[in-house]
């Protein structure tokens, strides 16, 4: 039986020391994401040996492939095992090529895939999102350029001192996007307020971009496995300010992720105004996600 519990803070280094087992750059597999996420999707997590097992949803139960290292297909039972003790189906979720390849082979027959494109994550070469070189970024450039004509600005750490300006400009940013009446925008604002809220004690690091001493974009992220930084959260007046998210985007990944390969830049959620401006910095690649269901016998 797996003692599924709801995750705290006292669980970040457990959490860490597993997923360093596993290397995945899926924006699943950080600490921050189980974590800040937790109160919207009712994220619960358990140890398996070695293994960290995540289940989520309110009505009905979904599991994270388990990141970690043992016997996969025990720590895999042992899911399936608490999926039907609930009396419901065994749902994985966000599962890799690479673990579904595993899957099939452990259990062959037994589970009906779906892709799930609206989750595929976003991979870039840390050094285009750089140097924005090359004919493919010349739109990008010339907003940039647009915005160093028009505004005076200047970049700098988010820190102790600067958060609580954050959390006002977040809250700002809701209210012109009517983030209440949007389902996801309201999770993705229960999510971005506690990351604001454990920023320090996460180890995340943050940026932001001022205009006339006030706010007007943040971005927070973390390397999340050997060759890779994830931005967590971006936002940005960008229609008053035109090019403040491409400046933004550029000055934290100079700062942060020019000694790591790629960024991943996480998924669009299916919005199709999103999934336009991510495809538009032409991604290295994109990590392709699965669900899977048992199947009943």
């Amino acid at each position: 039986m797996i003692n599924f519990q709801a995750v705290t803070f006292a669980d970040r280094e457990k959490i860490n020391d597993i997923l360093k087992l596993s290397d995945f750059r899926a924006a699943e597999y950080s600490f921050a994401n189980i974590f800040n996420w937790s109160k919207a999707f009712n994220n619960e997590i358990a140890f398996f040996g070695d293994f960290l097992l995540c289940r989520g949803g309110t009505e009905r139960k979904s599991y994270l492939y388990p990141a970690g290292a043992g016997d996969l297909k025990a720590a895999i039972t042992a899911m399936m095992d608490d999926a039907a003790m609930l009396g419901q189906p065994f749902v994985l979720r966000a599962m890799q090529a690479e673990g579904k390849q595993l899957l099939e082979q452990l259990f062959p027959g037994r589970f009906h895939f779906t892709v799930l494109r609206n989750a595929f994550d976003y991979i870039y070469h840390s050094e285009d999102l750089i140097s924005l070189s090359g004919k493919k970024f010349q739109p990008k450039r010339n907003l940039i350029s647009r915005f160093n004509k028009n505004f005076e600005w200047h970049y700098e750490a988010i820190t102790a001192g600067n958060l609580q300006e954050c959390v006002q400009m977040n809250d700002e940013w809701c209210h012109i996007y009517a983030c209440h009446e949007n389902s996801s925008l309201q999770a993705e604002t229960c999510a971005v307020r506690r990351a604001l809220n454990y920023f320090p004690d996460e180890m995340l690091v943050g940026g932001l971009l001022r205009v006339d001493g006030k706010v007007i974009a943040y971005t927070v992220g973390e390397q999340i496995n050997s060759d890779t930084f994830i931005v967590h959260i971006e936002k940005a007046f960008g229609e008053k300010f035109p090019g403040a998210y491409q400046v933004i985007n550029r000055e934290f990944a100079e700062r942060h992720a020019a000694h790591l390969k790629y960024i991943n830049r996480e998924d669009d959620t299916g919005d199709e105004g999103l999934r336009k401006a991510k495809l538009s910095y032409r991604p290295a690649f994109m990590i392709d996600k699965y669900s899977a269901e048992l199947i009943a016998t």
